[in-house]
C-alpha cells in the first residue's frame, strides 16, 4: 500500500480507505494506481469476503485532483488508463463492495460511490456530480449509473446543475441504501460487513454477477443465467448446510 491507501484485512473484511484529507481524498495519479493496484489485490484474495471502501476526514472523495493539471490536458488518457479500470474493477470483482460514505462525495467520488454494491452514508455527507462546474463531463461510471438508477431527465438535471444532494435526499432518490449518525458510520458499516462476510460466499458472488449483469441482459439471458447460477449454488457446500439449518432451525454456519 501507500501512504494514500490503505488495505486491512480482518474476519473475512477487507477495508480499503483512502486516506489524503488535506485534499479531501482527492484522486491524483498516484492514489490511482494505489487505488487500482489495492483494488486488484483484494479482488484475488480469497480471506477478503467483503470489501468496504471509504476515506478519512471530512471528505470520502472530492474526485480528481485538479491541481494536477498536467493528468488534466491528458484527460483521455488520464479517464481510460485508471478511473475506468477502477470503476470497472468495483463493478466486476467478486466481492460485495460496500460504500461507506463518510464525508463529501463529488465528481468521481460520487462515481465511486454509485460503483459500489452497497451505500451507508453519514448524516453528514453530500453528493455532487459537479464536472460541470470546471466544463468537464461525468466519468468514473457516473453517467452509467445515474441514468439508470434515476432516469434521464432527474440524471441530466444533477449533470448539468451540479447542485449538492444532501445524504438524505440521495437515499429519497435510491442512490443510497442508508443513512446513519456521522458517528455510527463505522459501527454500522462493520456489522453489516460481519454478517455478509458469515454468510454465503458463492451465493454473494453469484447474486452480483446477476444483478450486475442484468442491465445489458435480455430476459431470455438473464433467465439462462439465474439457472446456470441457481446450478452451482445448489451443488456447493453451503447450500446443504443452509438447508439442514433450516430443517435443524438453527443459524447456519457457512464455509
Amino acid at each position: 500500500m501507500t501512504d494514500t491507501v490503505s488495505l486491512s484485512v480482518t474476519a473475512g473484511v477487507a477495508t480499503i480507505t483512502l486516506r489524503r484529507p488535506d485534499r479531501l481524498n482527492a484522486l491524483d495519479v498516484c492514489t490511482r494506481h494505489a487505488l487500482l493496484d489495492t483494488l486488484t489485490e483484494v479482488a484475488s484474495d480469497e480471506d477478503a469476503r467483503v470489501v468496504v471502501l471509504t476515506g478519512t476526514g471530512r471528505a470520502f472523495c472530492v474526485g480528481q485532483d485538479l491541481a494536477a493539471v498536467e493528468e488534466l490536458e491528458r484527460a483521455e488518457e488520464t479517464v481510460a488508463g485508471t478511473y475506468n479500470p477502477i470503476a470497472q474493477l468495483l463493478s466486476e470483482m467478486p466481492q460485495v463492495v460496500i460504500g461507506a460514505v463518510n464525508g463529501l462525495a463529488v465528481g468521481a467520488g460520487l462515481g465511486l460511490t454509485l460503483a459500489c454494491d452497497l451505500r451507508i452514508a453519514a448524516r453528514s455527507a453530500s453528493f455532487s456530480c459537479a464536472f460541470s462546474k470546471v466544463a468537464l463531463v461525468p466519468d468514473t461510471s457516473v453517467s452509467w449509473h445515474l441514468v439508470r438508477e434515476l432516469g434521464h431527465a432527474r440524471a441530466m438535471e444533477l449533470a448539468l446543475s451540479s447542485r449538492a444532494l444532501s445524504a438524505s435526499e440521495a437515499l429519497a432518490m435510491g442512490l443510497l441504501n442508508e443513512v446513519v449518525a456521522d458517528e455510527d458510520l463505522v459501527l454500522r458499516v462493520g456489522e453489516l460487513a460481519d454478517t455478509l462476510a458469515s454468510g454465503p460466499a458463492l451465493s454473494q458472488r453469484l447474486t452480483k454477477r446477476a444483478f450486475r449483469s442484468a442491465p445489458t441482459m435480455t430476459l431470455a439471458e438473464s433467465l439462462a443465467l439465474e439457472a446456470r447460477h441457481q446450478g452451482q449454488a445448489a451443488r456447493h457446500p453451503d447450500h446443504v448446510e443452509g438447508r439442514t439449518a433450516f430443517t435443524e432451525k438453527r443459524p447456519a454456519r457457512f464455509s
